[in-house]
């Protein structure tokens, strides 16, 4: 919560906007909530419609890149922790103009449902980012194997791997 301040500061001073993103995305049971991230491209980045992030994304600002290198960006989560939204660990919480259109088109996608999504994951820790729809189904299988094996030591697994890479500024 210290870096907040900082953190607020820099993408104010890098880009107009707000220095909070909000966005729908889907919980446990299929429930809606909205999820609180700092800001990491420009204003009205999606003003034509939901669109898949790209590596290196035009939208994305300067400041941004380092917030999600880092993925402090998803460090106001933590608001949705506390909340009961969302856990320390679990799969990727999904937009729901996504979801809808993965659950007709990948078998078993809608299992990721039944937990509550993490603020990282056993997917996003051994895959990354999905880019695609191929990207997407490899991704299930960690979340469906997290699911099923789901266990204090792999959490905790996933939560030093995450503490590495914020530390080490080595996602993208």
């Amino acid at each position: 919560m210290v870096l907040f301040p900082i953190i607020a500061l820099a993408i104010k001073s890098g880009s107009p906007g707000p220095v909070f993103y909000r966005q729908h995305r889907i919980g446990k049971g299929g429930k809606i909530f909205e999820v609180v991230k700092f800001r990491t491209m420009i204003q009205n980045a999606e003003q034509n419609g939901a669109v898949w992030a790209q590596k290196e994304d035009p939208r994305v600002t300067k400041f941004g890149r380092f917030l999600r290198k880092t993925r402090l960006d998803e460090l106001p989560q933590v608001i949705n922790i506390l909340k009961g939204e969302m856990s320390v660990v679990g799969p990727r919480a999904e937009r729901p103009e996504f979801v809808e259109k993965l659950k007709k088109e990948i078998p078993f996608y809608e299992e990721r449902l039944l937990v509550r999504p993490g603020l990282s994951g056993w997917a996003q820790i051994n895959y990354g980012k999905d880019l695609d729809h191929n990207d997407t189904k490899e991704k299930l299988q960690y979340d469906l194997y997290y699911i099923k094996n789901r266990t204090f030591t792999i959490d905790m697994a996933v939560v030093l791997k995450t503490v590495k890479t914020v530390l080490s500024a080595t996602g993208w």
